[in-house]
């Protein structure tokens, strides 16, 4: 009695448990291929990480004037250290699919990107939002 309880659970979990079978994973070139370019973003970004003080610089001053020559430098530090972090981190754990699916950490994803954008936030004009009044 035992047996055939047992055997009608195992029938029945393989029943369940066979369409997960068939799903199709990943193909193993397109794995090798995503696993490899996040080794070379990882390198690339360690080696490239001291670019983001004069990019910090150069678009602080563009979108902030002036001041981006003290705030600039201070920011393009951050971004290296947070960079060169990401960067070893991306080496280091590069046959890891994490996060999402070998995706980068950082965005940009390297640091000659993200120059076309003017990222500072435009000066509200009195003239654009008439007041109410009566």
């Amino acid at each position: 009695m035992r047996t055939k309880a047992t055997l009608l659970t195992m029938l029945l979990l393989l029943l369940i448990a066979s369409p997960s079978f068939a799903l199709d994973g990943p193909q193993p070139e397109a794995v090798a291929e995503k696993m490899s370019f996040k080794l070379v973003r990882g390198v690339t970004n360690v080696a490239t990480c001291v670019v983001e003080v004069p990019k910090q610089t150069i678009l602080m001053s563009r979108d902030r004037g002036a001041i981006a020559y003290v705030v600039g430098p201070l920011k393009g530090i951050g971004m290296m250290v947070y960079r060169l972090f990401c960067g070893v981190t991306e080496t280091v754990f590069f046959p890891v699919p994490q996060p999402g699916y070998y995706d980068s950490m950082i965005a940009p994803e390297f640091v000659w990107q993200g120059w076309e954008e003017k990222r500072a936030e435009p000066k509200k004009q009195e003239a654009e939002a008439p007041k109410e009044g009566g």
